[in-house]
């Protein structure tokens, strides 16, 4: 068995487990890499509907592309990895340049350390007991694991403190500074943000090594006022580095930046003065790796800066029209079960003659609504759709399209598979 973890998932088996995936293969015995290896075409190679895609050149274009801006920027990048939680999709971001991978809460943190990342920020603060004795032990046993995490109340560096007392290491952690009244996690104010660091440097168990915020939570975000937020955090930084802040750190931290702003965060940063020790200026951006056909279409900064790229959508829903009771309404089956729509009902992208395999845009087809395991189609004629016909859905919000989705065929232009992803949600 490969001691590599990633290369280890090619052996699991293609079994129930993973929706759309051939039949005959998991009667065969087949693995994920024996599959693979096939080369199977999705249109025609057995795959079944509901079914989730990646393109393989969308994926491969949006991991160089937020990579290369990073680098072109001087920015570091620890992209968010609760879109995707897939290991194999980290190390190509790792290896497209990425300084680790962030996270939200201990069990991704987990499932980070189970595929070999040594460089996580948690960008929340940790008050869990068991998570921060586990860290703890990670960081003892590795000296080569770095892990950065969110502290934004006295209380929490509190709870923190009892956890950890009695260990040998310390915990790196970056004073978050909230977005404003009305926004998510954070110091409200400059001065919350300073007691906050004063109880940091009252314990034995923790070091101040930077400040952190998310400019997306900005009441109100326009460019003016999450520039101004981001003058705030990096002011706070410049502030607590001249009072002696950042003690027994190599490097300080200055992290921000979604999947919305980050053009805002690179300028603000560009402007943060020399400071008393080299500055990690650690960008966050997480659903640039698979965009979609929505929402982040829609507020990428790559709108306002096209001369510096742009993203592609990478997934493509396939689902079968399985009713055709009237003219006018149709039923494909995929639902709620299988389709992000926290952010918007999905859009019909394509039609696909199952016996002809002639693909045809479906302007006249529309989404109305969706039930558990049904989408709820409108048309405008009777010949826009036929029984058996493959209709190809795009959606919103990358991460709640991963999430619903274990194992995801990445698909040439051809129709070749020549990919899965494995996610661990």
């Amino acid at each position: 068995m490969p001691s590599d973890p990633v290369q280890a998932l090619a052996q699991e088996p293609v079994d129930h487990r993973f929706k759309g995936l051939p039949p005959d293969a998991g009667q065969a015995g087949l693995t994920v890499g024996q599959l693979t290896a096939e080369r199977r075409n999705l249109h025609t190679g057995g795959f079944t509907t509901p079914v989730l895609t990646l393109d393989a050149e969308a994926l491969s274009h949006n991991l160089a592309a937020l990579g290369g801006y990073a680098e072109r920027h001087g920015l570091a990048f620890a992209p968010h990895g609760k879109t995707c939680m897939a290991p194999q999709l980290f190390h190509r971001q790792l290896e497209h340049g990425a300084w680790g991978i962030t996270a939200a809460v201990p069990h991704q943190a987990r499932v980070y350390r189970a595929f070999g990342i040594r460089r996580i920020f948690l960008a929340n603060e940790l008050v869990d007991a068991a998570a921060l004795r586990w860290v703890a032990a990670e960081l003892a046993a590795d000296p080569e694991f770095r892990f950065v995490c969110y502290v934004d109340s006295v209380r929490g560096v509190e709870l923190m403190d009892r956890a950890l007392r009695g260990g040998s290491v310390r915990i790196d952690v970056v004073v978050e500074l909230g977005a404003g009244e009305g926004a998510r996690t954070g110091a409200r104010s400059d001065e919350d943000c300073r007691a906050v660091a004063d109880a940091v440097a009252g314990t034995d168990t923790l070091r101040l090594v930077g400040i952190a915020g998310y400019e997306a939570e900005v009441p109100g975000a326009d460019p003016d006022s999450v520039h101004t937020y981001l003058r705030r955090l990096t002011g706070l930084a410049v502030e607590f580095d001249k009072a002696g802040r950042f003690t027994g750190t190599e490097e300080i931290v200055v992290s921000a930046g979604g999947s919305a702003w980050f053009d805002a965060v690179a300028d603000v940063f560009a402007e943060i003065p020399e400071l008393s020790k080299p500055v990690l200026k650690l960008l966050r951006s997480g659903a640039y790796v698979s965009h979609d056909h929505g929402w982040y279409t829609r507020l990428t900064p790559f709108n306002r800066i096209p001369e510096e790229g742009g993203l592609r959508p990478a997934f493509r829903l396939w689902a079968q029209v399985v009713s055709r009771p009237s003219p006018t309404q149709a039923f494909i089956n995929a639902g709620k079960r299988d389709i992000a729509y926290d952010l918007g009902l999905p859009e019909v992208e394509l039609v696909r003659d199952p016996l002809s395999g002639a693909e045809r845009p479906a302007p006249g087809v529309r989404v109305l609504k969706l039930s558990d395991q049904h989408t709820w189609l409108e048309t405008d004629g009777a010949e826009d759709l036929d029984v058996g016909d493959w209709v190809a859905l795009g959606m919103s919000h990358p991460c709640t399209i991963f999430e619903k989705w274990p194992l995801i065929p990445v698909v040439e232009a051809d129709g070749t598979v020549t990919e899965y992803v494995r996610t661990f949600f």
